[in-house]
């Protein structure tokens, strides 16, 4: 168990908090003022806690389901943990929530105003990971994306202050190219899951079979699936991208970070030459920050 998980067992809120991170993009960085900081942290917390849930990543000892009033006998019943966490997101809104994520979250709900929806559409992603694990198309895979991924950036521009019909539609691009970025480089990861987020499609188009992505190195059709998506990726970060443009100040920078983390992902993946199987390809930091300038100069 890593020095998190430990910590998660004894303290879900600090535990999934912790996970921050790990994320490809800064989720609440120091240079943002504190009121923003701490309710992008709130709504982090119950993204990271939603996707541990439908995961099945909550840590050992059902800290986390007894908190939302569900047995220990059932705590391991995903479906069943995801309508307890949906009735606490109620009480967010008209009552007393029992975890103490939404009550963290009650405060930033309150105080930006927030509705039910985007909270509504990333428990909707993982109700649905619990019934589909294989995507026909691609626009299927778009319609997971508004559920699993654009609820989050929407949140972060209702939190600013700062949303408008087309940074809506811009924020949507990003957030689906992120998407896609992190099931990329997590194939190996969530096959393990019985899932595959590679459209069956474009599986058919390269020759690439289920068995083919259990391998433990990629071979050229995987590799040439893998380039073809993140072109895919790559052209909805550019489609988004404007949208750093369309703010200022610190807000500019945090926007960038968003742009910039799934760029270097992006590179770091065909820097691997596009074989994900043996693990996800990671940019380090220093790739990040050019990256940043980059989005920053509007050169991307």
């Amino acid at each position: 168990m890593t020095a998190t998980g430990t910590v998660r067992a004894g303290d879900p809120e600090r535990g999934t908090l912790d996970k921050a991170a790990g994320e490809n993009f800064p989720v609440a960085p120091f240079f943002l003022p504190k009121d923003w900081r701490t309710d992008l942290v709130a709504v982090y917390g119950f993204a990271r806690l939603v996707d541990d849930i439908g995961d099945g990543d909550l840590a050992p000892g059902g800290a986390d389901a007894r908190l939302l009033g569900v047995s220990p006998e059932e705590a391991e019943d995903r479906s069943l943990l995801l309508d307890a966490f949906e009735a606490d997101l109620d009480r967010v809104f008209d009552g007393t929530p029992g975890h103490p994520l939404l009550r963290r979250l009650q405060a930033t709900v309150r105080r930006r105003s927030l509705t039910p929806e985007p909270f509504l559409g990333l428990i909707a992603a993982n109700r649905q990971d619990q019934l589909v694990t294989r995507y026909e198309t691609y626009d299927d895979l778009l319609a997971y994306c508004e559920l699993s991924a654009n609820p989050v950036g929407r949140l972060v521009l209702a939190v600013t202050g700062t949303s408008t019909p087309e940074r809506i539609r811009l924020s949507d691009a990003i957030c689906t190219a992120l998407q896609i970025v992190e099931h990329l480089q997590d194939v190996a990861e969530d096959l393990g899951r019985d899932r595959i987020y590679l459209p069956a499609e474009d599986m058919k188009r390269f020759h690439v079979q289920e068995a083919d992505l259990a391998a433990k190195s990629a071979g050229a059709s995987v590799r040439a699936l893998v380039a073809y998506e993140a072109q895919r990726a790559r052209e909805l970060l550019n489609e988004g991208a404007p949208l750093v443009g369309s703010v200022h100040g610190r807000l500019k920078l945090l926007l960038a970070g968003f742009v910039a983390g799934g760029r270097a992902a992006l590179r770091a993946i065909a820097a691997a030459e596009h074989d994900v199987l043996p693990g996800p390809p990671k940019p380090g930091r220093l790739q990040l920050l050019r990256e940043v300038g980059v989005t920053l100069r509007g050169e991307g």
